[in-house]
């Protein structure tokens, strides 16, 4: 009897460790997390104003950049998440009537983003859904005009440049991270943006474009 109460106590302590092991997401824990983000513009631009040749456009191309978030843990299932990263930089080029110029710029861009998330299933569980939303702050800079930018809106004279903007929009998140241990997990999103700027070049002449982009995204993290 003695050796079974032994027994019995060794396999209660080791099923013990093991439900230590698995480690909840619990109200407290801080999360960081270091990975790749992709940003893909969908741009519908309006036409560049005159003396563009009528229907001159613009679209933006994809960037990608490094990330960080930083992810508090309010409750179990309710946590705030602070995106940021390295600035993306955007490939501009004509559409519309000047969609054979290829590229006509470059700009620059940044986009904080705040984010309120519900994750779903067992808090105890190795992989949990999210959900998300808040605000993104974009901020456009450091803005090129190429050569073929100047021979469609100012041919024959100085080099055409482009100012960019700065804009608030909306965020929508969903995801998933999945548990590797105690503290480390990995991580994917995918979030949309709703936002529109304008594009002012130096001969006077603007354009607006709305750019909702979708963002995909992978990283692994550390809980603390």
């Amino acid at each position: 009897m003695k050796k079974q109460s032994i027994a019995s106590a060794l396999v209660a302590t080791a099923a013990l460790c093991g439900a230590g092991a698995a480690h909840a997401q619990a109200a407290g824990d801080v999360m960081v997390q270091l990975g790749w983000n992709k940003i893909m513009p969908k741009v519908k631009s309006s036409d560049l104003s005159a003396p563009s040749l009528p229907g001159s456009q613009i679209n933006i191309k994809s960037a990608s950049a490094l990330f960080a978030t930083l992810t508090y843990m309010v409750t179990e299932d309710i946590s705030i998440e602070a995106l940021g990263g390295l600035p993306y930089k955007h490939d501009i080029v004509g559409a519309g009537a000047v969609s054979g110029v290829g590229k006509i710029g470059s700009i620059h861009q940044i986009s904080p983003t705040v984010l309120l998330q519900y994750r779903f299933l067992s808090a105890d569980g190795p992989f949990r859904p999210y959900v998300g939303a808040g605000p993104t702050f974009a901020k456009f800079y450091g803005t090129k005009g190429s050569a073929a930018l100047t021979a469609v809106t100012n041919p024959g004279g100085p080099g055409t440049t482009i100012g960019g903007d700065t804009e608030w929009g909306a965020s929508l998140q969903a995801g998933a991270n999945y548990k590797i241990d105690k503290h480390w997990f990995v991580d994917a999103s995918v979030i949309k943006t709703f936002i529109s700027t304008k594009a002012t070049l130096s001969t006077g002449q603007e354009t607006k474009a709305r750019l909702n982009p979708i963002a995909i995204n992978a990283s692994i993290g550390y809980t603390f």
